[in-house]
């Protein structure tokens, strides 16, 4: 099969923990819109919806209860879709983050994979928006993969660096990690690597067994580079992941008025290269994983 005719995983970072409606109006808080878009991203084609929690007047969240509310109201909402759940915090203990994951068991968790300096860089300002440094030491990636391995929950490996994939490979050794792997790489945060087309191939090229291999990988654009880079990754035979948290701005430069208008974007691209949406069922598969349990209590009982 030619890498264009490849199913592609399409994926909606639907919140965020950043930005908020001052910035853009159609962000969700409530689980109510959560689940809203929900609906939106999956009548348009996407099949993981990758969640930051919020409170209802949007402060970000990192309580049990605020992920369990907005899932259960998506899931209420929409008939399948995979969920997928942030683990990144600057400033919010392990623990705490690995408290929602045990309680609710995800299909899906993002796993950062490696430390860096982050930050967003005004040039009309010639100044820093922010910064601070993004901590993912070894013993904080071991940490949480024990516990995904544990709760049967598969790690999704977001590399903002080339030298961030290579962190995959003592993973590997070690027994800790088995494929298929999905890696996103996460282009366009400063402290990371630049996004262009070129970098993005060479990325690619990093991931074990390479960018036509067994293991599934994509790319996390971020701001108004996403659609080059979502273009240059469909082309090498990837994965794409677009959203309200990653970009507000259809190609164009009018604001998406929901994630719904995003991801109607992202597979038309798919569609325009000749590839395919994958369906749920072929994503999980690809993945291999499945499908969610819920509500959790099921997943213990199963468990059990």
């Amino acid at each position: 099969m030619s890498r264009f005719e490849d199913p592609v995983i399409i994926t909606c970072s639907i919140s965020g923990a950043v930005a908020n409606r001052d910035q853009c109006p159609a962000i969700p808080y409530t689980p109510e819109e959560y689940a809203a878009e929900a609906r939106r991203i999956v009548d348009e084609g996407g099949v993981m919806i990758h969640i930051h929690a919020r409170t209802p007047d949007g402060t970000p969240s990192y309580e049990i209860e605020d992920f369990r509310n907005i899932t259960d109201a998506i899931l209420s909402e929409v008939d399948d879709v995979i969920v997928n759940y942030s683990t990144g915090a600057v400033g919010v203990p392990i623990e705490k983050r690995l408290e929602y994951l045990r309680a609710l068991r995800p299909e899906i968790g993002a796993l950062n994979m490696g430390s860096m300096n982050y930050a967003k860089y005004s040039k009309r300002r010639k100044s820093f928006v922010f910064h601070t440094v993004f901590e993912n030491s070894f013993e904080t990636i071991m940490t949480f993969l024990n516990e995904m391995n544990e709760l049967g929950i598969k790690p999704e490996h977001e590399c903002f660096d080339s030298g961030h994939i290579a962190n995959l490979d003592p993973l590997i050794d070690m027994g800790l990690l088995q494929e298929p792997l999905q890696v996103s790489c996460v282009m366009g945060v400063t402290g990371g690597i630049r996004p262009t087309a070129r970098n993005l191939a060479h990325m690619s090229e990093q991931i074990p067994g390479g960018a036509e291999g067994s293991n599934n990988w994509g790319v996390i654009g971020i701001s108004r580079d996403q659609w080059m880079l979502c273009a240059a990754a469909l082309t090498l035979g990837g994965n794409v992941r677009v959203g309200l948290e990653d970009n507000f701005y259809l190609p164009n430069g009018e604001m998406a008025r929901s994630n719904g208008d995003l991801i109607a974007k992202a597979r038309q691209m798919v569609e325009d290269v000749g590839r395919r949406p994958a369906p749920v069922a072929e994503a999980r598969e690809r993945l291999g994983i499945q499908k969610m349990k819920w509500p959790p209590e099921a997943a213990a009982a199963a468990a059990a």
